[in-house]
């Protein structure tokens, strides 16, 4: 796979680590390169949940018409008053995290919807993840990757695929 090369100079995630810290909350304004927008039937209620279970902040929120909420640098998701589903869509959303956020997240989402996580759990692709269903019925995957260790199963599978492995 010559076309693949390292960029993490380019992303907010930091370098797998046992205690890497997250970076800050990104709180400046860009040009969204992707974005979710997620429907609710309550908006305060809604935003409390990603706010206080999933780590966002409210970057702004224009009353009763959106609010738009952000943890890292390109994690922007947009709530907006509407219907509610009956069901968890076909489809989720995936945000990088690191490992010490996993567990706190599941505590806090749990606190406030019973029954909302399922995880964490470990990949075959070397991270761990941990799937909320939020009020909305949103599919939430906090993906936290692991180190790797050049010498394991994770690690023989990447080079397998032509991924460079420091250290193997």
């Amino acid at each position: 796979m010559a076309d693949h090369y390292p960029a993490f100079d380019i992303s907010p995630v930091p370098t797998p680590a046992l205690d890497v810290k997250p970076p800050e909350v990104y709180r400046g304004i860009y040009g969204m390169p992707m974005f979710v927008t997620v429907p609710t039937s309550d908006l305060a209620a809604s935003a409390d949940f990603w706010l206080r279970g999933l780590g966002f902040i409210d970057l702004f929120t224009i009353p009763g018409a959106v609010t738009h909420l952000r943890r890292w640098a390109f994690q922007d998701v947009l709530l907006v008053p509407t219907g509610r589903s009956s069901e968890v869509p076909a489809i989720s959303v995936s945000f990088s995290c690191v490992l010490s956020q996993i567990d706190e997240a599941a505590a806090a989402c749990e606190e406030l919807l019973p029954g909302c996580t399922t995880g964490p759990r470990q990949t075959p692709w070397n991270t761990v993840d941990l799937e909320v269903v939020t009020p909305e019925n949103v599919r939430v995957i906090l993906t936290a990757a692991r180190p790797l260790d050049p010498h394991s199963a994770e690690a023989r599978n990447l080079q397998a695929m032509g991924f460079e492995i420091p250290g193997a």
